[in-house]
Order: C-alpha cells, then structure tokens, then sequence
C-alpha cells in the first residue's frame, strides 16, 4: 500500500543551528523549510526532517546513506569539507574507510554533528 507514496525520512538533532550548517553547507542539500521543530532538506526528492530534540543517543547503526557513483570521488569531496570517515577495528577497510562487501559494492561511514551515522555506497557491478 505505501509503495504509492513518498518516503519522508527523520534524524534527530540537539542542535538546530549545527545540524544546518552541517547538511545544507557540508553535505550540500536545500534547506526547505526552518521553524524551531526542525529542518526539512531535499534529499534529492526525498524529503529529510531533521527533529529537534532534547537529548539524543546516537543509533548504534547507520541511520542516513546516499548512494553514489564514484565513493572515491565523494570521499575526497566531503573530506575537503571537513568531514572524517570512520575505520572500525575488525573491519577491513582501506586507507580511506571503504569496506568492500563479497559482492563488490563498498560503503564507507561518517558521522554527522550529533554522531548519527551516514554512510556513502558505490554499488558494484
């Protein structure tokens, strides 16, 4: 039934002002709407509320992922913004975070100002 329908999809905030300046400076997305609830981006037509909350704990697991064409090519992009990708121990990534999954896509992470994770994907082939 909701396969009709648009997704709306939801990352909470502690931080209004930073979580802006994050996703519309950093990450590049149009900041559509601001009120003191939140934020509504334009994901590349998805719509993403970013929610003001009063106290947040991160997720344990990935909460926002984009997927790219060229992860090589969006790594360096965002790391020219500032933005660090993560290595877990146990994971076998390469010098830049990406982790090569059997089947050949790679993923690598990054955290956004609240600690939520974000990750890219490069499907492979």
């Amino acid at each position: 039934m909701l396969n009709n329908f648009d997704l709306i999809a939801f990352v909470g905030t502690a931080n209004l002002e930073r979580a802006a300046a994050f996703y519309r400076d950093i990450l590049g997305l149009r900041l559509v709407r601001d009120d003191p609830f939140g934020l509504v981006f334009d994901a590349h037509g998805t719509m993403l509320r970013i929610s003001k909350v009063k106290e947040l704990t991160p997720a344990p697991y990935t909460v926002l992922g984009w997927k790219v064409a060229d992860i090589r090519a969006a790594i360096d992009d965002l790391s020219k913004r500032g933005v660090s990708f993560a290595l877990y121990d146990g994971m076998p990534q390469d010098e830049r975070g990406i982790w090569t999954s059997a089947d050949g896509h790679q993923v690598a992470w990054f955290k956004d100002p609240d600690g939520n994770t974000l990750s890219l994907t490069q499907f492979g082939a």
